[in-house]
């Protein structure tokens, strides 16, 4: 959809925005970050003395918890990854009602101005809620109804980036994100998360065509939440056909 491509033509217009892209550090915002209690975060220093410094430098401390971009880690130690994504909080890491709380309290937290958050206020908590908790649509708009509630809304503008051609847009990701040989990366990671949610075993999702509708029904319910509930605080963009300077009207 040019989620990448319109944060990096707003921070070039601002140059002075805050960006928080996925894996970078978030105010509001965990995706692929650890959420570790002291002991928890100790006990990695210790295990992994070798990226002890790298570790620090990734490191923000938020009250009894300690949060690390560990995505930003580069490293060659065998399982590195993997054990740190033990600590994030999505994809059923938490129980809806931990993951509620955590999500409330650092948005009821947040109180900053001039930051762009790449996929934190939809993507991230809804494909959580959709896959791993099988929420229905209601359950999910009340959630953003109670969540919106405590934001301040004079510092808040959701750009939201719309298609109505999903289908053909897939296709064209799926043969962009390849390597230097053709083969497709992007495309298997995916199917293989929807195939391998609670979601996907339930409904035995496991092709392009389950993908597509997936994307459809999450489309739909973001596009009802922007009018249900954003409203004016919401601005639809045409997927790469926007322009910057329109968007800039609204906040500069």
């Amino acid at each position: 959809m040019g989620k990448s491509t319109l944060v990096n033509s707003l921070s070039t217009a601002i140059p002075k925005l805050h960006v928080c892209r996925e894996g970078d550090y978030s105010p509001v915002d965990l995706a692929w970050c650890t959420w570790m209690t002291k002991k928890e975060y100790e006990a990695v220093l210790h295990y992994y003395k070798p990226v002890q410094e790298e570790i620090l430098k990734n490191t923000v401390r938020n009250r009894d918890h300690f949060i690390i971009s560990y995505t930003k880690i580069i490293t060659d130690i065998p399982g590195f990854h993997k054990e740190l994504e033990k600590y994030e909080v999505y994809n059923g890491k938490k129980t809806f009602q931990d993951l509620k709380r955590l999500i409330f309290s650092r948005y009821r937290d947040f109180s900053g101005t001039g930051y762009v958050f790449e996929c934190a206020f939809f993507q991230n908590i809804l494909e959580t809620f959709m896959l791993y908790y099988l929420l229905d649509d209601e359950k999910i708009i009340e959630f953003y109804r109670e969540l919106y509630r405590v934001i301040d809304k004079k510092q808040f503008l959701l750009l939201y980036l719309y298609s109505d051609k999903l289908e053909e847009n897939i296709h064209v990701i799926k043969q962009e994100r390849c390597d230097q040989s053709g083969n497709a990366f992007w495309y298997p990671l995916m199917l293989e998360y929807l195939a391998r949610s609670p979601y996907g075993e339930k409904y035995g999702c496991n092709t392009f065509e389950d993908m597509v509708s997936h994307f459809k029904h999450r489309q739909q319910l973001e596009l009802r939440i922007i009018k249900e509930i954003i409203g004016g605080q919401a601005m639809i963009l045409p997927a790469k056909e926007w322009k910057t300077d329109k968007i800039l009207s609204r906040i500069c």
